[in-house]
């Protein structure tokens, strides 16, 4: 059945005006952007034959185009309208964690973050630097690759750190696996950068670890 054919309080756009948009699932809000079906099936259907293909919404976002176009409907235009709103979403949450004191807005990190690195095939460690009120002065990608205690070099952190004349800093990284509990490399890794910015009186607020669908924060679990 045609989406126009139904009661009006269903048809996902009415719904967002009347309703607000977290109050459609992901298969409505998906369906709104997409506009369309193909043949056979309305845009609902559509959208959520794309989640069931794709697992989840953040793998679906962060595919990459030749993945995107191998599915009926899709191709380049849609691709890069749906990174094209990702994009803004991203940049939108950078500049309201860079507006004020980031611990003020501990939820608009986490999305933050979620969209940069959730759903990556390869592991990202980044650092957001921070002033003395703890306003963002700078967000960078540090390492990439797998994320051992080798590999991440607490000295280039230092020298990173001290650039943009950090008082503060804010660690984070992705698990490819989607799952986002913090390993014991994590945890040791944590303390040696803690310990070796500790020395040139730079705190680390926070390391958060980014899953497919969850956000673990090491200062919640008492880690930091």
């Amino acid at each position: 059945m045609a989406i126009s054919d139904w009661p009006a309080s269903e048809r996902p756009r009415e719904k967002l005006i009347e309703k607000g948009a977290p109050a459609l699932s992901d298969a409505e809000l998906l369906a709104i952007f997409l506009r369309t079906g193909v043949s056979g099936k309305n845009a609902v259907e559509l959208a959520r034959e794309l989640l069931t293909h794709f697992g989840s919404l953040t793998k679906l976002c962060s595919t990459d185009l030749d993945a995107f176009s191998q599915l009926p409907g899709m191709g380049p235009a849609k691709f890069a309208q749906l990174q094209a709103v990702m994009e803004m979403a991203r940049r939108a949450l950078a500049e309201e964690i860079k507006s004020g004191d980031i611990m003020d807005s501990p939820q608009s990190v986490r999305n933050y973050l979620r969209l940069s690195l959730g759903g990556k095939p390869h592991e990202i460690f980044v650092g957001i630097f921070l002033d003395a009120r703890h306003r963002t002065i700078a967000t960078e990608e540090l390492f990439r690759g797998t994320l051992t205690q080798a590999s991440v070099y607490p000295r280039e952190v230092v020298k990173r750190a001290l650039f943009h004349n950090a008082a503060a800093i804010i660690f984070a990284h992705n698990h490819p696996s989607g799952v986002a509990e913090p390993s014991q490399a994590d945890e040791t890794l944590t303390q040696s950068l803690k310990q070796a910015l500790a020395l040139v009186d730079i705190r680390v607020l926070d390391h958060f670890v980014i899953g497919s669908e969850a956000v673990v924060s090491f200062a919640e679990r008492g880690l930091i």
